[in-house]
């Protein structure tokens, strides 16, 4: 995790590609955490994403959903309202506004949709800071095949942005502790689980995953007795 220190004392920036819903409101949470605890640089940390930023507002209307005990809201005087507010953040909600932040010189941290970096604001960001050797790319979620996000994982020297070829010089990092998907085993005990209550379920289509990763799982499942179907695309089933 030392990248975070390296690129704020070049002057580079961090460029997080997020899902808006979920993904976003998860590295605001542990930004204001590690910001509260001295961990991270003094920087900026910009939310560039409209729906993003309407997402949070939605997740600050709930606060009183939020877990109580977790000691980040206790921090903040119990009210969840205030988690995804601190010094260091800011909201860019309107075109003019992310311009002028574009704009910018010096160290930040930009969180930008989409995810898999195949539309949004973060291709403006690409194509502005990849080829800056100061700068880092940071993936925190799966990147499906044949997307942007990919090539950005496999460290291609160039990326394809708004149809041109642009040079990747920028350091890429990735985190694979924000997964959201379960993995074999915990989607088999989910499917056992809810076949102990339902017997008569045996039909399983996978319709989701890469082929190699569904073929294992169905693998798995069919030694189980389940009755497991790979769709493809444009295939119909009846019942």
């Amino acid at each position: 995790m030392l990248f975070r220190s390296e690129t704020a004392s070049r002057g580079g920036r961090i460029l997080i590609p997020s899902f808006a819903v979920g993904r976003t409101q998860e590295l605001l949470y542990d930004l204001h955490a590690l910001a509260d605890t001295g961990r991270i640089p003094r920087i900026p940390v910009v939310l560039d994403s409209p729906l993003a930023i309407e997402a949070t507002q939605v997740f600050r209307e709930n606060a009183q959903d939020f877990d109580v005990v977790e000691p980040l809201i206790q921090h903040v005087n119990g009210s969840g309202k205030l988690l995804f507010d601190f010094p260091m953040v800011q909201f860019t909600p309107s075109v003019e506004d992310s311009k002028a932040m574009m704009r910018r010189s010096g160290p930040m941290i930009v969180i930008a949709a989409s995810g898999m970096c195949e539309s949004g604001r973060i291709l403006h960001h690409l194509a502005h800071s990849a080829p800056d050797p100061r700068s880092t790319i940071l993936i925190v979620g799966f990147q499906a095949e044949h997307t942007l996000g990919r090539r950005i994982v496999e460290r291609k020297p160039e990326l394809k942005v708004f149809g041109d070829m642009v040079p990747r010089r920028a350091q890429v990092e990735v985190l694979n502790g924000y997964s959201a998907h379960a993995d074999r085993s915990e989607l088999t005990a989910w499917l056992d689980a809810a076949r102990e209550t339902s017997p008569q379920l045996q039909d399983v289509f996978l319709v989701h995953g890469e082929p190699t990763a569904q073929d294992a799982l169905a693998e798995r499942l069919r030694a189980r007795r389940y009755a497991v179907t790979c769709p493809s695309p444009g295939d119909h089933v009846t019942r």
